[in-house]
C-alpha cells in the first residue's frame, strides 16, 4: 500500500485533534491519508479502551482517511526501544508514506513526546537495507523506506510552530472528528470525573487557538508544526 500522509498519534484523538483540519483537506484534495494510534488510550480516565476504538473508527469515517490501524502499543509505558522501533518500521515500510505527522516534540502528556521522538527514531531507521522486516508473517523481506518529511503537530503547549497550513473550510469536518470521541470531552450530563480535556474550554480551544493561529497568517483557520530540519523551497515566491 502506498499512502501519501501518515498520521501518527501515541493516543486515538491525538491526530484528530493535532492535525485533523490538515488531513481532511489533503483528503479533499486527493491525497490517500492513513492514520497510526500507538496505544488505546486504555488508561484514560473516561470510558474505555473498547469505546475508544469505537469513537477512533467513527472520526477516521468523518476524515475520511484511507486506513487506520491500533498498535496496542501499552497506554503511558510504551517506551522507544527496537521492539517499538522495529514494528513502527514495518508499519512504515507497508505503508510508504511521503509525509509523517506525529506527536508533539514537547507537552504535558508523557507520551506525546515519547511518541514523538519513537516515531522521528523508526522513520530513520526504516531506511537502513540492513535492517530486515517481513510485514504479517509474509516471508518477502519488506523495502526500505524513509518519508521525505516529518511534522509534528502542538498539542497542550503553545509550541512555536515552523510550518503553519491554511485550513480555512475544513475546521468543521475537524471539530466533528474530535467530538466523535464523546466520552472525553465536555459533555454537561456526563457523571465521568472531570480531565483537563473534558472542560467547555478544552472543547472551544480547538477552534479558538486555530482561529488565532488563521489571524496571525491572514486567514480564518490554521493548525501549526514544528519540523527537526530546516524548511526549504524553491523560490521566496512560494512562501505566502
Amino acid at each position: 500500500m502506498k499512502l501519501d500522509i501518515l498520521a501518527i498519534g501515541a493516543h486515538p484523538d491525538d491526530v484528530e485533534l493535532g492535525c485533523g483540519a490538515t488531513l481532511a483537506k489533503e483528503v479533499s484534495n486527493g491525497k490517500k491519508v492513513g492514520i497510526i494510534d500507538l496505544t488505546r488510550g486504555e488508561l484514560g480516565t473516561r470510558g474505555t479502551a473498547e469505546t475508544r476504538d469505537k469513537e477512533a473508527a467513527d472520526a477516521a469515517k468523518i476524515l475520511g482517511v484511507h486506513s487506520r490501524i491500533n498498535m496496542r502499543f501499552a497506554d503511558g509505558f510504551f517506551v522507544n526501544d527496537r521492539q517499538h522501533q522495529l514494528e513502527l518500521i514495518k508499519m512504515i515500510r507497508f505503508n510508504k508514506p511521503e509525509v509523517i505527522i506525529c506527536n508533539a516534540v514537547d507537552d504535558r502528556h508523557i507520551d506525546h513526546p515519547k511518541g514523538s521522538q519513537l516515531v522521528s527514531d523508526a522513520c530513520f531507521l526504516s531506511g537502513l537495507k540492513k535492517i530486515v522486516t517481513t510485514y504479517n508473517d509474509e516471508k518477502t523481506e519488506q523495502e526500505p523506506w524513509r518519508p521525505k518529511t516529518i511534522y509534528h503537530y502542538i498539542q497542550w503547549k503553545d509550541l512555536e510552530p515552523d510550518v503553519v497550513v491554511d485550513v480555512t473550510g475544513y475546521m468543521d469536518k475537524k471539530v466533528d472528528a474530535v467530538l466523535a470521541y464523546k466520552t472525553q470531552f465536555f459533555d454537561p450530563d456526563s457523571k465521568e470525573p472531570e480531565t483537563p480535556i473534558s472542560s467547555k474550554n478544552f472543547t472551544d480551544s480547538v477552534d479558538y487557538r486555530a482561529r488565532n493561529l488563521g489571524r496571525l497568517i491572514g486567514v480564518e483557520h490554521a493548525e501549526g508544526y514544528t519540523v527537526e530540519r530546516y524548511v526549504a523551497v524553491d523560490s521566496l515566491f512560494d512562501l505566502k
